[in-house]
């Protein structure tokens, strides 16, 4: 691929085979290159010395991710049961954990804790990816402090990358997850096939998106998840990208696919509205195209794009500045 997704790439050595070395980890917590990756209530510690003027209109603010050294840290947290390994990061050790108190922890001067949807695509790529690592693993920590089987208290193991049961009956370990889900352009070749949820702002239009279920594979899923939410057959499918998307725990799986039928009929009550897009009605500014950090706008791009002239990019414009709200979407 000529460009990679927003938080995809091999931004760092996630160091997994020392993960199981206790004596390790000790000795990264004393070393002073080590670095935290704070996390807020689901928010990430970015440093942007100029982020209140860019927010009032004109430039944008150079954003990138707060490194933080362990000795900033309350010394509550400065352990091995506070701390996420996520691995070598720009020549350091780097680890993050999750604050929860009512009022967001004062680490770094010119640093604030952000919305990393709100302000990932103003990242470097790099950045963009470290912090949602650090996001996906404080949030699956967070749901997993119990033991699923026999409900006693789980503790982190290896690093921080395992919860392990401490009912010595039990032992059960709980593993980080992932949730995957399909997310699809569907084409007719001259038309695409895009949908809208209800929650969404008005004009606002995706692809057509799902969470893979048991015992499914991917293509059974497109087929599936396009079928139930507007009534089109597809066949043809083509993987095209994929994205981590941790808000809380997606794997977000792209694909592309034809049209075998064209009339639209919406089976249940997951979209809206779902209707056929020309190039030149998705060129003439009335639909609100998803964000541009998220593979559901790479999808249209990669469509739109394809027969030549001013790119979808380009019509796009800009991303939001730092103050502007953005929908909650899975993709």
């Amino acid at each position: 691929m000529e460009r990679r997704n927003t938080f995809a790439g091999p931004y760092l050595d996630r160091a997994a085979h020392l993960r199981q070395d206790p004596a390790w980890f000790a000795s990264a917590l004393a070393d002073e290159s080590s670095r935290v990756v704070p996390v807020w209530r689901g928010r990430s510690l970015i440093c942007a010395p100029d982020c209140s003027a860019a927010a009032g209109g004109t430039e944008a603010a150079p954003l990138h991710a707060a490194l933080v050294e362990l000795a900033k840290l309350p010394s509550e947290v400065r352990n091995a049961d506070a701390l996420i390994l996520l691995g070598r990061f720009a020549g350091r050790f780097c680890f993050t954990c999750e604050f929860e108190s009512d009022e967001p922890p004062r680490l770094v001067a010119d640093a604030r804790f952000e919305d990393l949807r709100l302000i990932a695509s103003r990242l470097p790529a790099e950045d963009a990816g470290l912090l949602a690592y650090a996001r996906a693993l404080v949030s699956w920590r967070r749901k997993h402090r119990f033991c699923g089987v026999c409900g006693s208290a789980a503790a982190p193991a290896r690093s921080g990358h395992v919860q392990v049961c401490t009912n010595p009956a039990c032992g059960n370990e709980q593993f980080p997850r992932l949730d995957p889900a399909i997310i699809v352009l569907v084409s007719d070749g001259e038309r695409a096939l895009l949908g809208r949820q209800a929650a969404w702002p008005k004009g606002r239009y995706s692809t057509i998106a799902g969470f893979v279920e048991p015992g499914e594979s991917l293509e059974d899923a497109v087929a599936r998840e396009v079928l139930e939410e507007t009534g089109i057959s597809i066949d043809a499918i083509e993987y095209h990208s994929s994205q981590p998307w941790p808000f809380p725990a997606s794997l977000m799986l792209g694909f592309t696919a034809h049209a075998t039928s064209g009339h639209i009929v919406r089976n249940d009550e997951e979209l809206e509205d779902a209707r056929w897009f020309t190039r030149e009605e998705l060129a003439s500014g009335t639909v609100l195209f998803p964000a541009i950090q998220s593979i559901s706008f790479r999808l249209i791009e990669h469509w739109y794009d394809a027969k030549g002239g001013l790119s979808l990019r380009e019509l796009h414009g800009e991303p939001a500045p730092l103050s502007a709200p953005v929908p909650n979407v899975r993709a």
